[in-house]
């Protein structure tokens, strides 16, 4: 055999089809698809492919085939074909809305791309493990100190030859399918525009606009509120039902939300219940939402009529509101349990339905409809005046209003219309832009669900095409769901919708994206932190039936159980985007192994369920579609209440499947909170293209795959709470790379990294715990760590082991971070102090947590960090006395007037401390004490198991901030301030909200609305005040009781009600281990009054329970 013939040089591209087969990993098939009817999109795909082709990627592909006859030629085809497309895609996607031939030719071109895309990630990622190969042999070659190179080994050059041949087969083949497509352009006479360029004269990042009122629906509120009180002697026997009627969009939930809200109805009803019902209708689902808000806790039933007969008896004798919003159901049959169960109220209840059906208001019986008409162009003007004129100068809204009011009248009345044009032209600086959206042939057409579509559709058609790919993304979540940003933009970056700009980060940029479509009112409902940062959101369920209707059968959301009611005779092939909700142990059926194009596969659990071991139609789904980009397999917690306590156990997988390692193309793998999960397979590191991997909470996980070096693309490595963890792979060094990495486990084992492999990771930001620091032999080798140079880790945990006291002291000391951390947390510190010499230097520290410093005889001089804002401290045992030296004074007598001690400190919590017995503050030299201010903004004060401690500071207690005082465990303090009975009450009797023992000494704005033997319910009684704080309630009758069989302990809870706050309510759970030690608390998000899911994210980690406002 020749060389030339053994290398494979000048091989003809005909007649190769049978080497197809020897590709190391095969993509996915590239046989022509059956087409179906789907809307946009393809502009984006288009150049997101042509930027790939263009780029160095392009380049190489053509550089590395040309020894392949024709390839270079065929690569070059296919560059010019999708230039030619792009050329006239902006004028085709503005004809598909009139011309159905246009939108199956971009169906067409779409399918094709997706194909390029496989291609061209294929060709990208074997090249990459090609090299890692050599790599590994070259220092394997090394170690044995060989001779000859890898890199010139006959094997390895023949695989290379084998993955071009393969690559410039499926070019080429793609092309002849681009060649029709090509064809059929020139049939439509396409117009050339100019590609979209995005435009920068005004910032993405402005505040978003809150239109917390509701335009001219004066009259429906108060017709409605008329309704709602008044007890007309009709309707003694059945539940008096109203409905709201009108289209998507009209302001029905709005209407429902305001009323529900008022404070005459308030005080008119005992109980009000507010269910999200949509499509489609769950009758479990709907009654398990209204007994939780009726008991307060999560029911333990899994079947209705037990359900239904628990709510008619905890309706008995009351009188209550319940609102149904978004009732689609024709169906009698699908209420009438609800009807019957619904009865048992005293006479006054009331039922509201908000529904975009007349049928369904009949069905209800409904005894009054009320239609939510279209508003008037001048109640419309308030709304959009707001939002597109926001920051203009007076003279440029006069020049702008006479369009503003055209575009007005073209949003023919909708709330939600208005509110989307004025949030696009909020970014439309020039007359000329203004006109150009008034003058839009689209306002012509009238087939969009009566015109609601076309203010959404040119505000979609504005945005930049990567980011038109990302809103269309949101179809894959169900109506109604929670949004977390930072997991969105993590899914966006996997599917490879962001855009890479030079010295960007890209979630930098996935940031930006999310900012556009917030500002431009594609997200509602925003959960934002402390600082005003946005944590999460929803979508309105318009914009979801727009997403929806832009990406027809291309995203796909479906319960297990249902699945089996989906058509698929074309599913299977369209479907690129699947979320699995997994409410109960319902079996995989067998037909889902019948996607083969899938790109994400989320797998979402619901109400109940057990745990999941990988079965076998699983399997075969994960193996056929190799093409997926994103995978989640979290497990989720399960909530079951027994004899009125809450216990946390995890749905989730027993193993990790070895097929996962044939994903070439995944870059999202999300496993975390699967307990069962004791390690993962070493073919997980042939994913390279891995970007993100998430085991957090994966607490039994033991071992990490020992090739995590090979995962060279990783940037997220989320990987808190793996308590039974205790070291990091060698090779870990290599993932330079890496973002997020929030925990680093420190060990002397052989298999474990070197220490200094830290230094490596440059990037890091965010949150990183260090773990194991007492393995460490001295302070040289803390140095190695180079903790100073993160200058982008803004907090840090350091972690030891309780060890030699003298060895932690210099450890912590050579650990100095850099000055913009902002939180810091030390654990298990068995050093004398814990103020190292640099703790003075962290002028930005905000927060600071140190627990179990067990030999710590004095508090740390915290006062010298006049940045704080939060401190934590608990279970410094051999502490007596809190006095002077915690403010940072050394003398007692030393001059100290007109000073600031903690000018900024807000939370102070202090727990288990057993031998504390004093605090005193004492300042200067008597009647200077007036010249010395300590904590001025301290507004939550927390004293728990502190049984020695025997008085408050009158400093702290006289001032005007503190909102909150909690006292549990403290025996002596608890007698000396009770209400009524204590020495010192009137000291603390102005402060708003006192708990001591779990009783409310003191409530203020909140009020007991409930009270019984297994909980207590509460409520704010001021919007203002429960939107500005976030407010604590410890738990009442706080119980803890062993489940054996289970071994865990149940925690009783109180859920609570905000009123009028839009966000949802969010409650955390201490769970407590046999010897009472605190684990970090699990998060539930409550929506509606039902619990949907798991999201630690969204509060400091605090004991208690929560409400957000």
């Amino acid at each position: 055999m020749g060389e030339e013939e053994r290398w494979g040089g000048a091989v003809s591209l005909l007649g190769e089809e049978e080497r197809r087969k020897k590709t190391d990993v095969q993509s996915s098939p590239l046989k022509k698809k059956k087409k179906k009817k789907e809307k946009k999109m393809a502009d984006a795909i288009v150049s997101s492919v042509l930027e790939q082709l263009t780029s160095s990627i392009g380049q190489q592909i053509e550089q590395d085939v040309k020894l392949i006859w024709g390839a270079s030629k065929e690569v070059k085809r296919l560059t010019n074909s999708f230039q030619s497309i792009r050329a006239v895609l902006l004028d085709a996607e503005q004809r598909e809305v009139m011309e159905k031939t246009v939108r199956v030719w971009l169906d067409r071109l779409k399918d094709v791309s997706y194909d390029v895309e496989d291609v061209l990630d294929e060709w990208n990622t074997s090249k990459l493990k090609l090299q890692i190969e050599r790599h590994q042999n070259q220092n394997a070659i090394v170690l044995k100190k060989k001779v000859c190179s890898f890199l010139f080994s006959p094997c390895f050059c023949f695989r290379q030859v084998v993955l071009h041949h393969d690559i410039a087969l499926k070019i080429k083949e793609i092309n002849e399918n681009l060649d029709d497509i090509v064809k059929d352009k020139e049939r439509y006479n396409f117009n050339t525009i100019g590609s979209y360029v995005q435009q920068h004269h005004r910032a993405e990042s402005i505040s978003l606009i809150d239109e917390s009122k509701i335009c001219g629906r004066d009259t429906e509120t108060n017709t409605l509120i008329s309704k709602l009180l008044c007890e007309s002697s009709d309707h003694k026997e059945d539940l008096h039902v109203i409905s709201l009627v009108g289209m998507g969009g009209i302001g029905k939930t709005a209407l429902a939300q305001l009323v529900y809200n008022n404070n005459k109805v308030i005080n008119n009803f005992e109980i009000r219940i507010w269910v999200c019902v949509s499509e489609p209708f769950d009758k479990l689902m709907i009654a398990k939402a209204i007994i939780e808000t009726l008991e307060g806790r999560a029911s333990d039933l899994s079947t209705l009529q037990p359900i239904l007969e628990r709510i008619s008896e905890s309706l008995k004798g009351k009188k209550f509101l319940l609102i149904l919003d978004d009732v689609w159901t024709e169906d009698y049959k699908d209420w009438e349990p609800f009807h019957h169960c619904l009865k048992n109220g005293v006479y006054g209840s009331k039922g509201l339905v908000t529904t975009r059906k007349q049928t369904t208001a009949l069905v209800l019986r409904s005894t009054d409809i009320i239609s939510i008409e279209e508003l008037s162009e001048e109640q419309c003007w308030p709304l959009f005046r707001q939002l597109a004129f926001f920051g203009r100068p007076d003279k440029e809204c006069e020049e702008l209003e006479h369009i503003g009011r055209e575009i007005v009248r073209k949003c023919k009345g909708l709330p939600l219309a208005v509110k989307t044009m004025g949030s696009l032209l909020c970014f439309k600086k020039s007359r000329i832009e203004w006109e150009n959206i008034m003058e839009n042939k689209m306002w012509e057409l009238e087939e969009f669900e009566k015109g609601i579509f076309l203010p959404l559709l040119l505000s979609y058609n504005d945005l930049p095409p990567m980011v038109k790919r990302c809103f269309s993304y949101c179809a894959i979540f169900p109506k109604d769901h929670h949004l977390i940003k930072d997991d969105l933009i993590r899914l966006w970056m996997a599917q490879g919708y962001l855009k890479l700009e030079r010295n960007k980060e890209m979630e930098i940029v996935g940031e930006e994206y999310f900012n556009i479509l917030a500002t431009r009112s594609f997200f509602q409902d925003f959960v934002k932190d402390k600082l005003d940062n946005i944590l999460g959101c929803k979508m309105h369920d318009m914009v979801h039936d727009f997403a929806q209707f832009l990406t027809k059968n291309e995203c796909l959301a479906t319960k297990v159980e249902d699945f089996g009611e989906v058509n698929t005779s074309l599913l299977f092939e369209k479907v690129h985007h699947l979320m699995l909700i997994v409410d109960e142990e319902t079996p995989y059926p067998m037909s889902l192994s019948n996607f083969k194009n899938l790109r994400s596969l989320l797998i979402l659990f619901g109400r109940l369920g057990s745990t999941y071991s990988s079965n076998e139609v699983l399997l075969k789904l994960l193996d056929q579609n190799r093409c997926l980009r994103a995978v989640e397999m979290s497990g989720t917690t399960k909530l079951d209440m027994i004899r009125g306590g809450l216990f946390f156990d995890l749905i989730s997988f027993k193993e990790v499947p070895r097929e996962i390692g044939k994903l070439m193309h995944l870059r999202c793998l999300n496993l975390s909170n699967n307990l069962s999960i004791i390690m993962l397979p070493e073919t997980l590191c042939e994913l390279y293209n891995l970007q993100e991997l998430n085991f957090g909470k994966c607490t039994n996980l033991r071992e990490l795959p020992q090739g995590m070096g090979k995962l060279v693309n990783l940037r997220h490595l989320i990987n808190h709470r793996t308590d039974s963890l205790s070291y990091m792979p060698r090779g870990m060094e290599k993932l330079t790379g890496l973002r997020t990495l929030s925990e680093f486990h420190v060990s002397g084992d052989g298999k474990a990294c070197p220490v200094e492999c830290l230094n490596n990771f440059n990037h890091l930001q965010g949150r990183v715990h260090i773990r194991g620091l007492g393995n460490l032999k001295n302070a040289s080798e803390a140095r190695k760590l180079e903790i100073r140079n993160k200058k982008n880790v803004l907090g840090m945990g350091f972690g030891f082991n309780g060890s030699d006291s003298m060895n932690n002291e210099a450890i912590l000391e050579a650990l100095q971070p850099h000055p913009n951390l902002k939180c810091l947390e030390i654990t298990k510190y068995s050093g004398n102090t814990v103020f190292p010499d640099w703790m003075v230097l962290l002028n930005n520290l905000s927060e600071i947590n140190l627990r179990e410093c067990i030999n710590c005889e004095n508090f740390p001089p915290l006062g010298k960090l006049s940045s704080l804002e939060s401190i934590y401290l608990a279970r410094m045992h051999k502490v007596k006395r809190l006095g002077n030296e915690f403010l940072g004074i050394e003398c007692e007598n030393a001059s100290s007037s007109s000073l600031v001690f903690f000018p900024k400190l807000k939370r102070l919590m202090f727990y288990d401390m057993e031998e504390w017995e004093e605090w005193d503050f004492v300042i200067g030299r008597e009647g200077e004490d007036d010249h010395v201010t300590i904590m001025p903004s301290l507004h939550y004060l927390e004293i728990n198991s502190c049984p020695k401690l025997k008085v408050l500071p009158k400093q702290l207690l006289q001032g005007e901030g503190l909102t909150y005082l909690f006292i549990c465990g403290c025996p002596l303090l608890s007698e000396r301030y009770r209400k009524g009975t204590g020495h010192n009450w009137t000291e603390i009797s102005h402060i708003p909200v006192i708990q001591i023992d779990g009783d409310l000494a003191k409530h203020g704005f909140v009020k007991v609305l409930q009270t019984d033997a297994d909980y207590v319910k509460y409520e704010t009684d001021s919007e203002k005040l429960a939107h500005k704080f976030l407010v604590k309630v410890a738990l009442a009758k706080r119980q803890i009781l062993e489940d054996k069989q289970r071994k865990h302990f149940l925690v009783r809870i109180q859920f609570l009600k905000v009123q009028g706050a839009r966000q949802p309510l969010i409650a955390t759970v201490h769970e407590e281990d046999k010897v009472g030690r605190s684990e970090p608390p699990m998060v539930l998000t409550r929506y509606a009054g039902f619990t949907i899911g798991l999201v630690d994210s969204l509060i400091d980690a605090a004991p208690g329970l929560y409400i957000l406002g």
